[in-house]
């Protein structure tokens, strides 16, 4: 294994099924903005041209609002791991993480950090399968790397 390896792992189920309601949705807003001209029905509005941009812009805003589910991301490297999820994102060594944990049934793997507190990693779901697998894998292989480095250097005192 090389010094140098990184990893960085995203999610690939959500981002298909994101990206295809986040085109749905736009294209629906956008059909349902054109079709909206003339009266209302009850005589006393029409619908005019802000009301159609209104629609298309709630469209967008739909839109992005489902992109969001394609943020989460994970990059590790000998020094350490990045995990970007949801809401918030943790930049950590892999001095303060115990493990990496993938638990039987869980939807997402996590870090076990060393007080006791899991951090979920929604970027490796168990919707991808093999594909989380090998990404679990590839971060403990550089979390055990780390941890035969510490005890090199502690050895070497």
């Amino acid at each position: 294994m090389s010094e140098i390896e990184s990893v960085h792992l995203r999610p690939r189920r959500i981002r298909v099924v994101c990206w295809a309601c986040a085109a749905v949705l736009f294209v629906v807003f956008s059909l349902l903005a054109t079709s909206l001209s003339g009266a209302t029905g009850n005589g006393y509005g029409s619908f005019q041209r802000g009301d159609q941009i209104a629609m298309v812009g709630l469209g967008v805003l739909g839109a992005l609002a489902v992109l969001i589910f394609t943020r989460p991301r994970v990059d590790a490297n000998a020094s350490g791991v990045r995990v970007r999820n949801l809401v918030g994102s943790y930049e950590l060594p892999w001095e303060v993480v115990r493990g990496v944990r993938f638990d039987r049934g869980a939807p997402w793997a996590s870090l076990e950090l060393h007080d006791d507190d899991l951090l979920p990693m929604v970027a490796l779901q168990a919707a991808d399968k093999e594909r989380a697998v090998e990404g679990v894998r590839a971060l403990r292989r550089l979390h055990q790397a780390h941890q035969a480095r510490l005890t090199e250097g502690a050895a070497g005192r």
